[in-house]
């Protein structure tokens, strides 16, 4: 039983493959012949190199030709071809099919001639050749000419002749129509071709004798100029300004001969250089239309009219100011491992990073080195790190207000202040290959006003800058200005155990607290006032992390010299402090503080010998609770106004 289902299996396999080959070929191989016999062109029609095209009907008449990849009308006019319409007509060519055709040795029999379709006078006459005749081993065809004549009764129809003559054909006009295209959808209306990541050379000429020579190269991902002067230019502004001139469109092309011959005296040459490519426009005097201009491209006889936006013009008339980068100083703040600090007439001041730049980071520990006195060696301190920190970001953000000169004289210079800078800021990079940068500032200018800058230049160039005059206040040379506001941080095992506020003069107390049993300060301070109460725990807890908000003098004095005057210390505060300790036990150090009277609402200066003997304002809550301990009677309510 199961060996006749198995020849039964066999044998309805053997008829579906007799079917397939005999039949089923067939058809595939009949409606392939029938394909080939709809379709009028044939292998001539691969691969178009140039196309030609007359008219007898009014429309226009011209030439394409294929060079390389890209095609180019080369008459009425040479211009770059619009692609999109080129393809069009080449589609509509190699897919070329009749609904049907007809021999002509027939006409004369049914007393007809070509005349009775329109193919006497053809109103259309298109000629192409294929094949690239500089590819080794190519052999040329003949032009292929074809003609188009009248259209048949259905209004989409129209009768074509082939290029052997022996044949009408019947096909659709879409052929037609493409090959009417007006010229200026079939030229292509970009100016520039070169888009913005290929091109490699910008170059700008002006008319002389006003402009110089401009040229600026893509050096990585940025842009330098290389003409007229060597900097760094502004890699978003010539990049917006390549855009711009790859926007650019020619609105008319002027066909009939004109006087106007923008490349004989151009008021703008342009050019943009790619891989193995170049471009260059011409721009010529303006037409009387707003923002539009005569224009010529290089090696193209036709003059056209562009539309030139005012920003790009200014940017390409100016292009030494507008595109270059007004940033000074280029620098890594993380690459950065010290900064000098040179003013006239005083000692040199340098912050230097304790990490290496490998592991720098924005919490980086710096620290403040200065001379000795004599011959005593540098001197450290800690240094500000948000002070550090601010500087960095200052000097990245100097940015040139007017770029003053990039060949000064020597008197200029010296009128400036750069022979002797009031300002000289050194910046040492490490990284692989260490390196320093140093910005010079100069005098400022308009010295009578109030919005007054600075001269500016790097060291070892002869560029000159106007930059804002505030950098000048962010540089000073006083390690004072530099030094870490943090003057002590208590560990928070550590215990204030009392408290003495007293008048220097007759040590009189004005507060006094004991808490050496470590029970809670609030119990401790139950009979003061909410008001007093409230300023101690404010000192405590000032003394627990005691800040400078800035330091006034370097070296602790009977007297502090200070606005002008010479000041006493009024105030005493004398803090006793419980260091957790080993087998010995607890060890307890006193600090000692000496205050200024309150000046004006917010300053007060403090003093100690602890602390290098620094003297120092203090920060304003510790104004505040001593305004409150000093001024306001013990019986005062909460809420007394603070300050004088």
């Amino acid at each position: 039983m199961r060996s006749k289902v198995t020849l039964v299996l066999i044998f309805l396999n053997v008829v579906l493959f007799f079917f397939i080959f005999r039949f089923e070929r067939g058809w595939h191989t009949e409606r392939t012949s029938l394909e080939a016999r709809s379709r009028v062109l044939g292998a001539e029609a691969a691969d178009i190199r140039t196309l030609d095209v007359s008219s007898a009907a009014g429309g226009p008449s011209y030439r394409l030709e294929r060079r390389g990849e890209h095609w180019f009308l080369t008459r009425p006019y040479v211009w770059p071809a619009n692609t999109d319409a080129v393809n069009r007509i080449l589609n509509d060519l190699q897919l070329l099919e009749h609904e049907t055709s007809f021999g002509t040795r027939d006409l004369a029999n049914n007393g007809q001639s070509l005349a009775d379709y329109g193919l006497a006078q053809p109103k259309l006459v298109l000629s192409f050749t294929s094949g690239d005749p500089a590819a080794p081993g190519t052999r040329m065809l003949p032009p292929t000419v074809l003609k188009l004549g009248d259209t048949t009764r259905k209004e989409n129809r129209l009768y074509l002749l082939s290029a052997d003559g022996s044949r009408i054909h019947v096909v659709d006009r879409a052929l037609a129509d493409s090959l009417s295209l007006p010229l200026d959808q079939l030229r292509a209306d970009t100016v520039f071709t070169i888009p913005v990541f290929e091109v490699r050379f910008l170059s700008l000429q002006t008319a002389a004798p006003s402009g110089p020579r401009v040229r600026l190269r893509r050096d990585g991902s940025r842009w330098r100029f290389e003409r007229p002067m060597l900097a760094i230019a502004s890699k978003s502004e010539t990049e917006l300004t390549i855009n711009g001139l790859d926007s650019l469109r020619a609105v008319n092309v002027l066909t009939a001969p004109t006087a106007v011959q923008p490349s004989a005296s151009p008021s703008i040459t342009v050019t943009l250089e790619g891989n193995n490519r170049d471009e260059t426009l011409y721009i010529g005097a303006e037409t009387g239309a707003e923002h539009t201009y005569y224009g010529q491209l290089k090696d193209h006889s036709p003059v056209f009219t562009v539309v030139v936006p005012p920003t790009l013009l200014e940017a390409l008339r100016n292009a030494q100011d507008e595109l270059r980068d007004r940033h000074v100083l280029d620098f890594d703040a993380h690459a950065v491992t010290s900064i000098a600090l040179l003013a006239p007439n005083q000692p040199e001041l340098v912050l230097q990073r304790l990490e290496s730049p490998a592991a720098a980071d924005d919490g980086a520990g710096w620290q403040v080195v200065r001379r000795g006195a004599g011959s005593a060696g540098p001197q450290t301190l800690p240094a500000d790190r948000s002070a550090v920190k601010r500087l960095l970001e200052q000097l990245a953000l100097v940015t040139a207000v007017k770029f003053q000169s990039d060949s000064p004289t020597d008197a200029a210079v010296e009128d400036w202040g750069l022979n002797r800078p009031e300002r000289e800021i050194t910046l040492t990079l490490g990284g692989h290959q260490a390196s320093q940068i140093t910005l010079q500032l100069g005098l400022p200018t308009h010295r009578e006003s109030s919005d007054y800058r600075a001269y500016a230049r790097l060291a070892g160039t002869a560029s000159v800058y106007e930059v804002d005059s505030a950098i000048l206040r962010e540089t000073p040379v006083s390690p004072l200005d530099w030094r870490d506001r943090l003057l002590r941080e208590l560990p928070a095992a550590a215990r204030i155990t009392s408290l003495v506020l007293s008048n220097v003069g007759d040590s009189s107390p004005l507060f006094a607290v004991s808490n050496s049993d470590g029970k809670p300060w609030e119990d401790m301070l139950a009979g003061e006032t909410p008001a007093r109460r409230a300023a101690i725990l404010v000192i405590r807890d000032q003394l627990r992390t005691l800040r400078a908000l800035t330091f006034v003098q370097d070296g602790y004095a009977e007297r502090v010299f200070v606005d002008g005057e010479v000041r006493p210390w009024k105030y005493r505060l004398e803090a006793k402090v419980s260091l957790p300790g080993g087998t010995g036990g607890d060890q307890v150090e006193t600090l000692t503080l000496m205050f200024t009277d309150r000046i004006g609402s917010a300053r007060q200066y403090a003093g100690s010998k602890d602390f290098d003997g620094v003297v120092f304002a203090v920060e304003q809550p510790f104004v505040d609770a001593l305004w409150t301990l000093t001024y306001a009677p013990r019986g005062a309510p909460a809420g007394l106004p603070k300050g004088p």
